[in-house]
């Protein structure tokens, strides 16, 4: 049986760690972003049951709140997760998603401010960085939350959509 000994090298669980949390994060959030697609449809399909009208073009708040209510789900179960004894690495992971839900969540509410929307997201950068170095959390943590913050920082500066 071989034994891997370059695993055991504090360098090269940390370089892993890294690159898992970049690549299962970019996984998830993929399919975070589906979730979404399936519960706006079907808060769609529910409300298409008692009424013709198209609720997303007659009443300007409608798709805010559907967007909302999903930001609210990815908070509930956010906090199970981060209440879980689920290892570090797994809730650096995972940290991917709630990060990028409410970076995209500024974007989106702020679009027509972006000097706004940047200046809320970087306010919020600092306070979850603040948390982190005060509640002393793992160095996972803080590369989480720099490398989604980055991608989004460059995803809005760039036009991109998602």
């Amino acid at each position: 049986m071989m034994k891997f000994t370059a695993l055991k090298n504090p360098t090269v669980k940390k370089v892993l760690s890294a690159l898992a949390v970049a690549v299962f994060g970019f996984i998830l959030l993929n399919l975070t972003f589906l979730f979404d697609f399936i519960f706006q449809t079907l808060v769609d399909g529910a409300v298409k049951l008692f009424t013709p009208v198209d609720f997303n073009a007659a009443w300007y708040w409608f798709p805010p709140m559907k967007h909302v209510m999903f930001v609210a789900i990815i908070g509930l179960i956010s906090w199970y997760i981060f209440r879980s004894k689920l290892g570090v690495l797994y809730k650096a992971i995972y940290m991917t998603v709630p990060l990028a839900v409410v970076f995209v969540s500024l974007g989106m509410f702020l679009y027509r401010w972006p000097l706004a929307a940047y200046l809320l997201g970087g306010l919020f950068f600092i306070g979850v960085l603040y948390f982190f170095y005060r509640s002393k959390q793992p160095w996972l943590y803080y590369y989480a939350l720099i490398l989604v913050s980055l991608v989004m920082l460059i995803t809005g500066l760039l036009g991109m959509e998602i």
